[in-house]
């Protein structure tokens, strides 16, 4: 059977490009490795408690929710709002004035650095001016502009004139974070504890927005991946098939064919590949392409990727307590950034490139156990959100650290990678003992763990990265202008075209589901002008 499209990959991209396309009546065929659709939107179920394997939460950044309405998919959401710790300082950030907070908790941190902290805050507003903007209406991707007369008039035209205004001035905060702020403050404890939960050489004008985006999270009443679930409906109901279980490992330009690990052969008319990039280039049999133009630009874009860094990934814990979900609304939200030391993980950060080719067992460890003191730890609680996702009189938790791929790469090389994952979950155990949740380790029921090798085994994706390309590439092999964000679907092979977290960067749900929207509605474009 021959497909007016095939979508490889059944992350949020894929779902999203094959929503469209099957809303719009074409014969599409979804094609994912895994047992189950979604990604890195993943909930599962342990004894009785949801954890969320992915995503912790939804920004909604003008996308998310137009995107869901356009399918008219009703999805429950909460609010999920954030807090943010500091040794024994918190705070809920719940609205615009949450920021003041977060002033008088650096300001108790570090009494000294008054004057730095509001020249740092003073630049956080600017940015956070800059994304509001950006992603301040709903994406008119996700609009009928010929019907909505209002919205183009009212909404879209005046926002255009705002962004224009400031879209320029961003330019001034492309800098890494780190070495932006150490233009503003010489406290490194300061500048870890204000970005060290972001990626290596983040941007400054995305690590500095991210208050905004904290304004913005919600979570979906029955976990994230009710997203995934909702959207897989309407795809089999508009009459869409999704095939699990199946690796496409070789790809025939010349016959506009896939075929799988069986060597099952599936034909189409369009291709979107919403899987990992490396994997595309892999696959296409250069054999069947006899255009020489075309050949010379698949082998560019081969030597471009070549070397590249997937974005630094996590490591996380999952946790089930005999404690009530009181003890810890008590403490935090559902979802918190908690440092249990301001001194900061720069004090042992610096060692991690020489530890990450290290044969030395006791060093590694020994490092580990540093950084897991100092560094800033995500803990997402479902049942905070909705008390139906954990047992009666019982919580889980997912607990999550950055983790860069090399590192734990060494270790699975070294042969002590169960020992090493053992070593990680008593230590951030013991930290959060020490720390926030004095009664933590006493109440264990379950406790397991994964690692960047387990997001890229079970998702594909290139070192286990969960937000695309890493910022420390020479050059990033994706579209990093959101002017430019229309031509993500291209690439140097006719008739296949590309979505997700691969395609721009920085990325994330949004703007995978925003360039899974712009490959299906150019696959629709190019279907349609074949069948004149």
């Amino acid at each position: 059977m021959r497909y007016d499209a095939i979508i490889v990959g059944g992350g949020i991209a894929g779902l999203t490009s094959a929503a469209f396309l099957s809303k719009n009546g074409y014969r599409i065929l979804l094609c994912e490795k895994e047992d189950h659709v979604g990604g890195l939107v993943s909930s599962f179920n342990y004894d009785g408690f949801l954890f969320d394997a992915g995503v912790r939460g939804i920004v909604d950044s003008g996308i998310v929710k137009p995107m869901l309405k356009q399918l008219d998919i009703d999805l429950e959401f909460v609010k999920s709002v954030v807090t943010i710790g500091i040794e024994k300082e918190f705070i809920k950030v719940d609205t615009i004035d949450s920021l003041k907070d977060y002033r008088q908790m650096l300001v108790n941190l570090y009494p000294e650095n008054e004057a730095d902290i509001d020249v740092i805050l003073d630049e956080i507003r600017k940015v956070m001016d800059y994304m509001d903007i950006l992603y301040g209406i709903e994406n008119p991707l996700f609009k009928d502009l010929k019907k909505d007369r209002e919205y183009l008039f009212k909404t879209l035209i005046p926002w255009l004139f705002k962004f224009l205004s400031k879209s320029g001035k961003i330019k001034n905060f492309k800098a890494p974070v780190y070495e932006y702020l150490s233009k503003l403050t010489d406290n490194q404890s300061l500048i870890d504890i204000i970005s060290q939960h972001f990626f290596q050489e983040t941007p400054a004008s995305f690590a500095l927005s991210y208050f905004s985006l904290y304004l913005d999270y919600e979570y979906p009443i029955k976990g994230t991946y009710d997203l995934v679930v909702k959207m897989k409906e309407f795809i089999i109901k508009a009459g869409g098939t999704i095939k699990t279980g199946v690796v496409i490992s070789k790809i025939d330009y010349s016959n506009k064919s896939i075929f799988d690990q069986n060597n099952q052969q599936y034909e189409y008319n369009q291709l979107v590949w919403a899987a990992d990039h490396n994997q595309l280039y892999k696959a296409i049999d250069m054999e069947t392409i006899k255009d020489v133009k075309v050949k010379k630009e698949i082998e560019e874009q081969k030597n471009l990727l070549e070397g590249k860094r997937g974005g630094d990934s996590i490591y996380s814990l999952f946790l089930a307590v005999d404690l009530d979900k009181e003890y810890f609304r008590n403490k935090s939200s559902g979802h918190m950034f908690y440092t249990p030391n301001k001194i900061g993980q720069s004090k042992v950060f610096d060692k991690l490139n020489m530890v990450s080719k290290s044969s030395d067992k006791e060093e590694i460890l020994e490092w580990m156990n540093d950084y897991l003191d100092y560094t800033t730890y995500e803990i997402a609680i479902p049942a905070l959100r909705n008390e139906e996702l954990a047992p009666l009189g019982k919580t889980g938790l997912v607990v999550s650290v950055l983790m860069d791929y090399e590192f734990i790469s060494n270790i699975k090389a070294l042969g002590f990678y169960k020992e090493f994952k053992k070593f990680c979950e008593e230590k951030m155990v013991a930290v959060l003992d020490n720390s926030i949740y004095g009664d933590l380790g006493s109440n264990l029921i379950h406790r397991f763990s994964s690692s960047p090798l387990t997001i890229e085994r079970l998702s594909g994706n290139h070192e286990g990265g969960i937000t695309g390309w890493a910022f420390t590439n020479d050059a990033i092999p994706a579209i990093s202008k959101m002017t430019a964000v229309a031509n993500t679907y291209y690439t140097p092979i006719p008739d296949i075209l590309q979505a997700g977290q691969w395609t721009f960067s920085p990325s994330g749900l949004p703007i995978s589901i925003l360039t899974g929207k712009i490959a299906a509605d150019k696959a629709g474009k190019n279907i349609r002008k074949g069948q004149k």
